[in-house]
């Protein structure tokens, strides 16, 4: 296996004084359960159940004692208990409403046991009588591979090293960037990641994309409550991959014939699922960041490379030198989202674009980014200063002097004037910079504080 940042994460909770049992959310195949099994080789006791198996799913159904079940644990998995350290992991937990409420008790009566749970689809599948153990748990999100987890896993750790910290040297630019490319085609599904990784064929990747969609479809009843519900979710894993990066109506979603309300409904669920998000626009260049609900979202997949290859565009994003041109520029949309979102390993966190709230007015900047209690304008846009026109409307508004542009080009910063006058620092970060923005900007910050 190769390393997944989050295993730092997940150590920094196993030493935290204030650690609960930790719910570990992701879609599936994100890698969860090998993560978990990976983690536990720090531990000197290690228990996995499945509640997809019937009899470890049964063990909740007892009422004995906690501390005996723990004892039933370790029989199940033919298993001697050792001194020292126990990581109890429970997969697919939404099996189980019994084994979510039992959560809480490990916290209150056995805060030395080590407690995971991992599950896809718990927002939809547990029994709506069965609450959460608020309060008694806390929550860590899993998503596909990042690009510095893919340099990772190539063994080009020297360049990861450098473009975490964002001190990449501009010799090693063309190189990263066509590292980048290809991270955009085939993207950071980790079974993907891992066999381009051991082979380089790019070709032999569409089996695994396949099947990781035929499972998605194969997954419907379970996210669905079944009738018009299914039909919309079913349609939307077919024929929603080329709409990504793109502004959306619900109401005939993609030339369907669904309302709306029953496609909204649909979207949720597959949100819930964490296959997808509704990206909203907010009309403020200051905090709080508001999502404007009434207004058009953006459909972001979890994934470049399954949009890739769901929405036939492949060829065409393997043939482009810049990916800003390829696509009307809406892969470069989806993969730069899909590099926000790694700056946080928060289930809840969210990706906002920014519309100009004035009537008849076209502004609109594809991200904002919170930093620092700043909404930092992000566009992902080649090309010259001049024509960032939304940019210099947005800054305009803002309380603050400082701008992403995202592209294909080297790292540098231009010192620009608004329409108005109003002057800012517009930060050109190229591709592989996404993902270190938090780096980025402290430099920068910093910098103007000294």
């Amino acid at each position: 296996m190769f390393e997944r940042e989050v295993l730092t994460k997940l150590k920094l909770w196993s030493e935290s004084s204030y650690r609960k049992p930790l719910i570990l959310r992701g879609a599936r195949q994100v890698g969860k359960t090998t993560v978990v099994n990976e983690f536990s080789k720090a531990f000197d006791n290690y228990l996995y159940l499945n509640l997809e198996h019937p009899e470890a799913n049964k063990l909740f159904d007892s009422s004995l004692p906690l501390s005996t079940l723990m004892d039933m644990f370790y029989v199940y998995c033919n298993k001697s208990k050792k001194g020292g350290r126990t990581l109890l992991f429970i997969d697919e937990i939404q099996n189980s409403p019994k084994a979510v409420a039992r959560l809480r008790y490990f916290y209150e009566e056995l805060p030395e046991v080590f407690v995971i749970a991992a599950g896809s689809l718990l927002e939809s599948l547990i029994d709506v009588h069965i609450s959460f153990p608020v309060g008694r748990v806390e929550y860590m999100a899993l998503r596909p591979c990042s690009f510095s987890e893919f340099l990772g896993a190539i063994a080009e750790t020297a360049l990861r090293d450098l473009v975490k910290k964002a001190e990449l040297p501009e010799a090693f630019h063309d190189r990263t960037i066509a590292l980048f490319n290809i991270y955009t085609l085939i993207g950071g599904m980790p079974e993907v990641v891992r066999n381009y990784a051991s082979d380089g064929d790019i070709i032999s990747l569409n089996r695994v994309y396949e099947t990781l969609l035929d499972g998605y479809r194969d997954d419907v009843e379970k996210y669905a409550k079944g009738g018009v519900q299914s039909d919309v979710i079913r349609y939307i894993l077919t024929e929603g991959w080329a709409f990504a990066g793109q502004s959306i109506t619900l109401g005939s979603f993609a030339g369907s014939p669904y309302k709306a309300r029953e496609v909204g409904e649909a979207f949720r669920t597959l949100t819930k699922a964490l296959l997808l998000e509704l990206a909203y626009p907010t009309v403020s260049a200051s905090i709080p960041l508001i999502s404007d609900l009434k207004r058009s979202p953006k459909l972001l997949w979890l994934d470049t490379g399954l949009v890739n290859y769901a929405a036939g565009l492949q060829k065409e994003i393997f043939g482009a030198s810049d990916i800003t041109d390829a696509w009307r520029g809406m892969i470069a949309e989806q993969v730069v989202g899909q590099e926000l979102l790694t700056l946080s390993d928060k289930v809840s966190q969210r990706r906002n674009y920014w519309v100009r709230g004035k009537a008849g007015s076209s502004a609109e900047v594809d991200f904002v980014y919170l930093y620092d209690s700043m909404i930092i304008p992000v566009e992902v846009k080649s090309g010259h200063n001049a024509k960032l026109r939304s940019i210099h409307s947005f800054m305009d508004e803002a309380p603050h002097d400082w701008a992403v542009r995202v592209w294909n080009g080297t790292y540098s910063v231009d010192e620009v004037k608004t329409t108005k006058g109003k002057s800012f620092h517009l930060i050109n970060v190229p591709f592989y910079y996404v993902g270190s923005l938090d780096a980025v900007m402290s430099k920068h910050i910093k910098s103007a504080i000294n």
